[in-house]
C-alpha cells in the first residue's frame, strides 16, 4: 500500500528531511513513484486527489494473516494492512454492521475524533488488538492519520520524495528509489497525525519520541525511538 502527501497537507518530520542531507542518494518525484508502483501489478487500485495526494494498494503477494483492505466514505479514505482481533467488538462500540472491515472501522474511528473528540487518539489507537498499520486520508481536511501496531509486526516505512512529499508503504523497496536516505521505518506503537500533534507514542503517551542518525551501512538514514521513563519516576 502507498500514501503520499504534499507539503501542503503535511509536514515531513525534519530528522528525515536531516538524513537524506546527510547522505545525499538518488531520489525521484512523488508522482513519479507513484507512476511506478501504479505500473507495478495489473490489480493495482489507485487514487489521484488535486495532485497533493496519492493513494494506492494491491493484494500482490499478501498473506491471510495480512491482508490490505480499503474503503472510502465521506472523503475520507483508510488503506489497512493486518487484522483486528477485537473487530467484532469494536463493530459494536462503533456501530458498525458486521460486514464492516478494518478500514471501515478505522474511517469511524477517525470520523468520532475528528467530530466528537470523546478521547485522546492514542486511547482510540490503544484500544485497537492485532497486527496492523493503517493510513487515513481525510479529503475535506486536508489532514492525515497514520498508525502502527505495538509489536511491529506490520512493517511500516516512511520517506520523503524528492519534491517534498511525505510517503507510506508497507514495502521499503517502494520508498528506496524515490525518497533516497530520507527514509525510517514507522516507530511500533506510534500515530502521526496532522491534527493531534504530529508523532507521539499511544503505546506509552507520556514518553518523548526521539529520532537518531542511523549508520551509514544502513538502508535508511534515521531511526525514531519512543524514549524509556526514567527509571525513578517508574518507581513513584
Amino acid at each position: 500500500m502507498l500514501g503520499v502527501f504534499s507539503s501542503s497537507i503535511v509536514t515531513a518530520p525534519d530528522e528525515l528531511a536531516a538524513a537524506g542531507n546527510r547522505t545525499p542518494s538518488p531520489k525521484t518525484t512523488a508522482s513519479l513513484l507513484f507512476d511506478r508502483f501504479v505500473q507495478s501489478s495489473a490489480d493495482v487500485v489507485s487514487f489521484r486527489l488535486h495532485g497533493d495526494a496519492y493513494l494506492a494498494y494491491t493484494h500482490r503477494d499478501q498473506t491471510p494473516l495480512m491482508p490490505r483492505v480499503f474503503a472510502a466514505k465521506d472523503e475520507i479514505f483508510c488503506l489497512f494492512k493486518g487484522t483486528l482481533d477485537n473487530l467484532a467488538s469494536l463493530r459494536q462500540q462503533y456501530g458498525l454492521a458486521k460486514s464492516a472491515n478494518e478500514a471501515v472501522l478505522m474511517i469511524e474511528a477517525y470520523k468520532a475524533l475528528r467530530d466528537r473528540a470523546p478521547f485522546p487518539p492514542s486511547h482510540v489507537v490503544s484500544h485497537l488488538s492485532g497486527d496492523f498499520a493503517f493510513v487515513v486520508f481525510d479529503d475535506s481536511a486536508s489532514a492525515v492519520f497514520v498508525a502502527s501496531d505495538q509489536s511491529g509486526k506490520v512493517p511500516l516505512y516512511w520517506g520523503i520524495t524528492s519534491d517534498g512529499y511525505l510517503a507510506f508503504a508497507d514495502e521499503l523497496e517502494l520508498l528506496r528509489g524515490s525518497c533516497g536516505k530520507s527514509i525510517a521505518s514507522f516507530p511500533e506503537g506510534c500515530f502521526f497525525s496532522t491534527r493531534w500533534g504530529e508523532l507521539k507514542s499511544y503505546e506509552h503517551p507520556k514518553n518523548k519520541v526521539t529520532c537518531v542518525p542511523a549508520p551509514e551501512e544502513d538502508v535508511w538514514g534515521a531511526t525514531f525511538l519512543v524514549e524509556r521513563a526514567p527509571v525513578f519516576a517508574a518507581l513513584k
